[in-house]
């Protein structure tokens, strides 16, 4: 008999509800995206967020059911984003997945967003254990070693900025709009790392990261230019940015792979995205890791959305790791300790 979850996924600024079969089918996957009402604010304002979820929740519900061809009394069980996130909008998936699990007398699954993103590579290829996560968002850069299903070791993060946040302001300071992270990429393969920004941490020894000197650098290098009255390549500025966050990106990850026994490599977050990451790391795991097999998740995947809960919902129902009417969101949540 399938298994069916209705996943429910609002962290940030999408609104999602998805259909997952056995954890590794996407039957639906609606997607309410809020860019265009957060662009004129230059990033993400908590309040109006949480009021579009309101509007489109019980939408995409019913979106998502009809798409799938799947009826109500065909689920197994509803899954939904307990945390991280922003607080406002969590507590609005967690409230719409309650009341939908409540009424129809199903099991209510809660999971970590950061799993999800992890979980969102289940679509491409089964994830085989040892494996290595490398998690670049707007909110995270983690390095997470996974023995098994489940379980989830970091053995590194970022000590201040993340890498996707170091994007976002970079974009702003180039005069992009938000978010820039796709137009950067864009921009820097039209240029040459000739401003040769800093690579925080690269030759130490442990796996942290450090975007935040990198960022100042960025900035301080940008205005001192605009007061000379020099005129900067704004091509060359955008891939010098990247190539700096690309190299520590990729050396970090390569020396985690060989100093941990793995087997694949699953890159995530929204920064997978990223065309220069993908380049490098395919380059850099084809030459040092011959036997690891890298996964990226496909570009529609990468950015928030509820087909990646429902994939990391799966294991948690294996698991029987259920909440009960009482969930509420945990905007700091952290991966669990291992079983």
């Amino acid at each position: 008999m399938r298994e069916l979850i209705l996943a429910i996924e609002s962290s940030c600024d999408e609104t999602s509800v998805a259909v997952v079969e056995d954890g590794a089918k996407i039957l639906s996957n609606v997607i309410a995206s809020q860019i265009k009402s957060h662009q004129r604010f230059g990033g993400i304002v908590p309040e109006v967020a949480s009021r579009h979820h309101v509007e489109e929740i019980t939408i995409c519900i019913e979106e998502a059911l009809e798409e799938a061809q799947v009826k109500v009394a065909d689920l197994t069980a509803v899954a939904v984003t307990q945390g991280p996130g922003l607080v406002g909008a969590l507590l609005i998936g967690i409230a719409a997945a309650k009341s939908f699990a409540w009424a129809h007398d199903l099991p209510l699954i809660p999971v970590n967003h950061m799993a999800g993103h992890i979980y969102a590579a289940r679509f491409v290829e089964p994830l085989v254990f040892p494996l290595m996560a490398l998690l670049v968002s707007g909110g995270h850069t983690e390095l997470v070693y996974m023995a098994e299903d489940g379980s989830f070791e970091i053995i590194g993060e970022t000590r201040d900025d993340a890498a996707g946040e170091a994007y976002d302001k970079v974009g702003r300071v180039l005069g992009l709009s938000y978010p820039s992270g796709k137009e950067i990429d864009e921009l820097a393969h039209l240029g040459q790392d000739t401003y040769n920004f800093p690579r925080a941490m690269i030759h130490e020894p442990h796996f942290d990261f450090s975007f935040s000197g990198l960022k100042s650098s960025f900035i301080n290098f940008v205005h001192n230019a605009e007061q000379r009255g020099e005129t900067l390549i704004k091509e060359d500025l955008a891939a010098s940015f990247q190539a700096s966050v690309i190299d520590v990106l990729v050396n970090k990850t390569i020396r985690a792979c060989q100093t941990y026994p793995i087997k694949q490599l699953v890159v995530a977050g929204g920064v997978a995205a990223n065309k220069g990451l993908r380049t490098a790391l395919t380059q850099a795991v084809s030459s040092e890791l011959p036997d690891v097999q890298l996964i990226f998740p496909p570009l529609k995947l990468c950015g928030d959305n509820a087909a990646m809960i429902g994939a990391a919902a799966h294991v948690e129902l294996q698991k029987q790791h259920l909440a009960q009417m009482d969930l509420n969101a945990n905007p700091s949540l952290v991966f669990p300790n291992k079983d």
